[in-house]
């Protein structure tokens, strides 16, 4: 499946609005929030991922179509990143580990960041150095 990559920056885009906010408040349970956000886009892929709801029907209307699209599968497995810097974040602040929230949630955020801000998606890039790295099997 192919996704505009413009919902991505956007999603991203919303996503470090909601971390910076969790930093400010150190609210575990809006940081549990974005983490089934995470989820959604994960288990149900990008198209019902609810940011990228939005995008499809309030922004990209306005925007016209795409240069090109590209595949959904190095953006879904950012979004499994997400998850679990997101997950980790959710334990520490709930448990009382308050830096380890911190430092989680800081991690999400400045992943989130580079791609909203320069386009650059950090765990796209990882998906495609594991898939580099991974041997193929062979079929006989």
């Amino acid at each position: 499946m192919k996704v505009d990559p413009r919902g991505q920056r956007f999603a991203a885009f919303l996503t470090s609005i909601v971390l910076l906010a969790v930093l400010l408040t150190g609210s575990w349970a809006l940081l549990a929030a974005q983490a089934v956000v995470f989820a959604i886009g994960v288990l149900f892929g990008l198209r019902h991922h609810p940011y990228g709801l939005v995008f499809a029907r309030l922004v990209r209307p306005r925007l016209g179509p795409p240069a090109e699209l590209e595949d959904e599968a190095p953006p879904r497995f950012a979004q499994g990143v997400g998850l679990a810097f997101a997950l980790v974040g959710v334990a520490g602040y709930s448990l009382g580990a308050t830096w380890l929230g911190i430092t989680a949630t800081a991690f999400a955020l400045g992943a989130a960041f580079l791609n909203a801000a320069f386009s650059f998606c950090l765990g796209c890039e990882m998906f495609l150095i594991i898939k580099r790295v991974t041997p193929k099997k062979k079929f006989s």
